[in-house]
């Protein structure tokens, strides 16, 4: 009876009132017309891209926006026109940073406006057919608005209802931004194919992540008081080199760490014969398979991803202004400082990033003349080359390098990469593209030998240091042939086999030879800094100590100085505190760095 009552109610209405239904409608409609707006500003097609969930929670963001202008405004017309075009403006502003840097907006691209404002003159801002298809529609919705959306005085909302509309708001926003919510969901920030969850959802996962959770019992007294512990380390001139290069080699992984590998041949004779004058061992990542930006950073700054939410990578979130890193170290000690990537800079906010950590100059892909490619990629050989000739001419040279050729995927062309390597049957029948890597990985062999030779008849006094960023993505199937067993059946040491990759440094001057050392990328920059005399800060100097506790600290897991590979809850007592001290100096530096802890992460 209530049921056909309303009903009688709501036809009456509408034949009596037609126009008020318009205008709820339209209304109503905005927030689609929005979503299918902004993504395809974002370049996603949204029935082919977003998954119904995904389409979900953009939905609930869009429609929250356009009820809270009309609670405010308290006219429809008002609150669907000025909510569209500010979506649209948001949009707009989200692709050319996707034009011009190959991932969308981040919450870090708003803090760092400056920056951006200061190269913005530099760039093409010309409609192209994505911006054409979004005004279209934007300027489809606005004639709808203005055409079936009177204009009346201001309507309010009954105040209960507007209670209830801005507590469901508001308690949606509480869950999603300020409580375990999101992980439980399993739901992360996509910061490679960084338009996957859609914009407005992306961007607002991201803020959800763009905090590190403070320690329990964190205090800036606290900080100063282990300040007073780890004074720093003066430099020592002796043991200074002219140039220290730095290569992070794309996915180098020696899979001979596994005995089971079993191929034709050796892919890397040459890294495996450096002994004179050499530190060599393993490096036990914190990813596998992808990721080399989180490397990137764990070395430059020895802070580790283990203390970040996970899925989250510091360049697009974390970096900012100022952030000690060793470049700066290096830079304050009179070293010209170069980051070089040989693919596109719009990867990983690498311009941006290497611009807060301090380096003096970048290069990318367009600055390698006639490049030497292997597959698709610049070789490490042309790689090379571009150091020889920065060494050269700079008087001090910190160079930092991180490689390309051998980057994923491996089912590739064999363009300028001869098929050399074989392996038994099951194993490439686990991953067909298996033989590839390993190919790849003779040809950086070759290049490195190349490299080595080049500067051992360098007169310059030259520390070289070179690390794997991750083992490369091959199959599930084709790691459980190597084990023997099911992933899910490894313990921790088995699991950290998977994150090992090598490492040395190497001086073409006399050093102290050292194999089998194991460290983690946190560590390896002070490592490196020690080797060629550099001073160490206060927490640097923490970070030695801590490396004879824990000479490996990874999210996965963690290698003790006897030698053992534990969990976090199988740490001791002792381990764990170092490793509470480790969590406050790390947060202190990435996140709250005051004035009176600074001497403490950087040197003038």
């Amino acid at each position: 009876m209530f049921t056909c009552d309303m009903s009688r109610r709501l036809v009456r209405d509408l034949e009596e009132c037609p126009s008020k239904w318009a205008s709820r409608l339209v209304f109503l409609l905005g927030p689609w017309v929005c979503l299918w707006m902004v993504e395809i500003l974002n370049e996603n097609d949204v029935f082919d891209d977003l998954a119904p969930w995904q389409v979900l929670m953009n939905m609930i963001f869009y429609y929250s926006i356009f009820v809270a202008l009309r609670l405010v405004l308290g006219r429809n017309r008002r609150a669907a026109a000025l909510g569209t075009t500010l979506c649209f403006l948001f949009g707009l502003v989200n692709h050319y940073v996707l034009r011009f840097r190959g991932r969308i907006l981040f919450p870090a691209d708003i803090t760092g406006w400056r920056t951006a404002a200061n190269v913005a003159r530099g760039f093409d801002y010309s409609a192209d057919e994505y911006i054409t298809q979004a005004a279209i529609l934007l300027v489809a919705y606005l004639f709808l608005v203005f055409y079936c959306v009177p204009q009346k005085k201001r309507s309010k909302i009954p105040a209960l209802a507007g209670l209830a509309l801005w507590g469901g708001m508001i308690c949606y926003c509480y869950a999603f931004f300020c409580t375990g919510m999101l992980p439980a969901l399993d739901i992360y920030t996509q910061q490679w194919v960084t338009q996957r969850n859609g914009f407005l959802l992306n961007f607002s996962i991201a803020l959800r992540y763009s905090s590190v959770d403070k320690p329990e019992d964190y205090s800036r007294e606290t900080v100063l008081k282990l300040m007073e512990d780890y004074p720093g380390v003066p430099a020592d001139p002796d043991k200074r080199p002219v140039n220290i290069v730095v290569i992070m080699n794309e996915s180098f992984g020696d899979l001979t760490i596994f005995d089971t590998l079993d191929a034709s041949e050796d892919p890397t004779p040459f890294l495996h014969s450096l002994k004179e004058n050499t530190i060599k061992g393993w490096m036990y990542s914190s990813v596998t398979g992808g990721g080399t930006a989180t490397i990137e950073f764990e070395y430059l700054t020895g802070f580790t991803s283990l203390f970040q939410p996970p899925h989250t990578v510091a360049y697009q979130l974390y970096v900012e202004e100022g952030m000690p890193s060793l470049a700066a170290l290096a830079g304050s000690q009179g070293y010209s400082t170069t980051a070089f990537h040989p693919y596109k800079s719009s990867g990983w906010n690498r311009v941006l990033a290497y611009q807060y950590l301090d380096f003096d100059q970048q290069m990318y892909e367009e600055d390698v003349p006639s490049p030497y490619l292997i597959r698709n990629y610049i070789s490490d050989k042309s790689d090379y080359e571009m150091i020889y000739k920065s060494t050269e001419t700079e008087d001090a040279s910190f160079f930092f390098n991180v490689t390309m050729q051998n980057h994923s995927g491996y089912a590739q062309g064999w363009n300028n990469l001869p098929r050399t390597i074989q392996l038994p049957a099951h194993l490439k029948a686990a991953d067909r593209t298996a033989e590839q890597f390993l190919d790849l990985m003779r040809e950086s062999d070759l290049a490195l030998e190349e490299l080595i030779t080049y500067y051992s008849q360098c007169e310059e006094p030259t520390l070289v240091v070179f690390f794997g960023d991750h083992q490369p993505p091959l199959t599930n199937a084709f790691y459980e042939e190597l084990y023997g067993k099911k992933l899910s059946e490894r313990t921790t040491e088995e699991v950290m086999q998977q994150y090992a990759v090598p490492f040395f440094l190497w001086a073409n001057y006399d050093i102290e030879e050292e194999q089998d050392v194991v460290v983690s990328p946190n560590f390896l920059g002070v490592l490196t800094a020690q080797t060629a005399g550099l001073p160490l800060t206060g927490y640097m100097e923490f970070l030695s100590q801590l490396y004879e506790v824990l000479p490996a600290v990874t999210p996965v897991g963690f290698v003790t100085a006897d030698g053992q590979y534990l969990k976090k809850s199988e740490l001791s007592e002792e381990q764990k505190n170092w490793l509470w001290k480790y969590e406050v100096l790390n947060y202190c530096g990435m996140v709250d760095l005051f004035d009176e802890a600074r001497p403490m992460f950087c040197t003038d």
